[in-house]
């Protein structure tokens, strides 16, 4: 895109984006990226200015990827901490939101993956840009950290001599301000924490960021818990069903369904509890893709299997509203481990991270949306 439509269209300005952190990503009309940087509670939309056309859908595959980040970033693969994953809607080229190191000497970065496997820094001097507070971010609080079994480059830290990682859930609550968005009709959608009375937030944010944002406030039935909540946010979700829907997942693993018809600004939105995966367990990403003419949803953990997840069955299921530990909606079990981040691939494939079980390596693999 140009940098005239940039400004025109979308009202972008030339300049630099002041990242503090990357965290959640996702692509919006013409190949804007949306970046969430909870230290600021701000989002950037920038123009990544991926011109590229891809003529055929190819898989993107590259063993290594952490290792070939640390060496590409100069530091040690402990140090490179991966936080969101997307592909360009055009370009298919593979974008990845890292920190470099950890604290407050962490470097922001954008890294593009090119469909033949090459890393190359996402140039954020005089780049088309705008951006938007978020309001009402959550205030700070106390460290928190949970014990979970698990794995990841999420920030994971490990207890020598147990099997057990510890992951900061919530090292200051402005972190969870995003904890997941996507672009829907005209609107950003926004999960997160306020600090509202009722924290666990859905945001909807007009783009361009000319108009006022609308929130609403999130109940859901958390079956581990025996109980109604407001205060978890959402830790990720994907729309579906042409964008009349989203599945969430929460920690501990409630999996719910919400309807976009039925918010309305300012209210209280109740959720759908349709699945529970068990507590102990952080989901961490969700893609929709079809298959026969299905809609499917993937669902990772830190805990579980990939899980395979039919949109029609999800329609179907009725609320869990019962401390029983409930199955829910019907799930498969899918032979990929270790997968964390996902992506769609212009529908052909899905581009999953996997974490191998020995020695740890994460590498970018593409699978057949038929294959799945």
């Amino acid at each position: 895109m140009s940098v005239a439509m940039s400004a025109g269209v979308y009202g972008l300005q030339v300049g630099r984006p002041a990242l503090k952190s990357v965290g959640p990503i996702t692509f919006g009309p013409d190949g804007i990226l949306f970046v969430a940087d909870n230290a600021a509670a701000t989002i950037f939309a920038i123009d990544v200015q991926d011109s590229e056309e891809a003529r055929e859908t190819r898989p993107i595959n590259v063993e290594g990827l952490d290792t070939r980040l640390a060496a590409y970033l100069g530091c040690a693969r402990e140090n490179v901490f991966i936080r969101d994953m997307a592909a360009h809607p055009s370009s298919e080229n593979v974008y990845i939101s890292v920190m470099r190191g950890s604290g407050s000497d962490a470097i922001p970065l954008l890294v593009k993956v090119d469909r033949d496997g090459s890393l190359s820094e996402v140039s954020l001097e005089d780049v088309p840009y705008s951006q938007t507070a978020i309001k009402s971010p959550a205030v700070e609080s106390n460290e928190r950290v949970e014990a979970l079994p698990g794995r990841g480059r999420e920030g994971d830290a490990t207890d020598p001599g147990a099997d057990i990682k510890a992951r900061i859930v919530a090292d200051r609550r402005h972190t969870v301000a995003v904890t997941d968005l996507a672009y829907v009709d005209g609107m950003l959608l926004v999960a997160g924490s306020s600090n509202e009375e009722f924290a666990s937030t859905l945001r909807r944010i007009p783009f361009p960021f000319n108009g006022d944002a609308l929130s609403n406030s999130l109940e859901i039935y958390h079956v581990s818990h025996s109980r109604y909540e407001t205060a978890a946010p959402i830790r990720t979700f994907m729309p579906y069903g042409g964008n009349t829907s989203i599945l969430a997942s929460y920690t501990c693993t409630p999996v719910v369904h919400f309807a976009l018809s039925d918010i309305q600004a300012g209210t209280q939105l109740k959720g759908r509890t349709v699945a529970e995966l068990g507590s102990g367990n952080t989901p961490i990403g969700i893609v929709s893709y079809k298959r026969d003419g299905e809609e499917y949803l993937l669902i990772s953990n830190t805990k579980h299997p990939l899980l395979k997840i039919a949109c029609k069955d999800v329609d179907r299921q009725e609320s869990l509203t019962q401390p029983k530990g409930p199955r829910g909606v019907p799930r498969e079990e899918l032979p990929h481990p270790g997968v964390s981040h996902m992506a769609n691939l212009n529908g052909s494939y899905v581009v999953m991270m996997q974490q191998e079980e020995v020695g740890g390596c994460l590498s970018l693999r593409s699978y057949s949306s038929a294959s799945l």
